[in-house]
């Protein structure tokens, strides 16, 4: 079932998310892959939990859009232990839809999570899955990709956010 995607301006965006804390349950399995098609039906490549609205640490990442089924990646209560390199690059979100900005992260990653039946895992990623990695990461955190942006780009488009919201272009 595709969910409703919450944007920019729900508080649930901008809180800190609360660990899960039962694993295996058809619920979160039913969660996961509600995620997995509403991020695909969005022509995503990440989705973290709070952007369908549920304040939990549980992100979806497929950095091949659907292409590879064997890309399917869920973290679940996800701790990044390495972060090396620096790269550049353009970042959307589907929480804040039609925007996209420059954004500086790490090339490499290293992530420690559990997947949905509680085993833990460890996932090394560059280059994209290593940004979809972070920015996912920074959603269970509260943080919004707004955030590395200089104040000025970061200001402007919150002024356009309020135009549209305004005339009832942003739900």
């Amino acid at each position: 079932m595709v969910l409703k995607i919450r944007k920019y301006g729900d508080p649930v965006l901008e809180t800190p998310c609360d660990p899960v804390t039962e694993f295996g349950s058809d619920e979160l399995k039913q969660l996961v892959d509600n995620m997995f098609e509403t991020m695909y039906a969005n022509k995503g490549v990440g989705l973290a939990a709070p952007q369908v609205g549920v304040s939990k640490r549980l992100t979806v990442i497929d950095p091949s859009a659907g292409e590879d089924p064997e890309a399917k990646i869920v973290l679940v209560n996800p701790e990044l232990v390495k972060l090396e390199g620096r790269q550049v690059g353009e970042e959307g979100c589907l929480s804040i839809p039609g925007f996209r900005e420059d954004v500086k992260r790490a090339m490499r990653v290293k992530v420690k999570a559990k997947d949905a039946a509680g085993e833990t895992i460890e996932l090394e990623g560059e280059e994209l899955l290593a940004r979809a990695i972070q920015h996912e990461n920074d959603h269970l955190n509260g943080v919004l990709f707004l955030k590395h942006l200089s104040p000025l780009k970061r200001d402007m488009i919150r002024r356009k956010i309020r135009k549209l919201q305004q005339s009832g272009e942003w739900d």
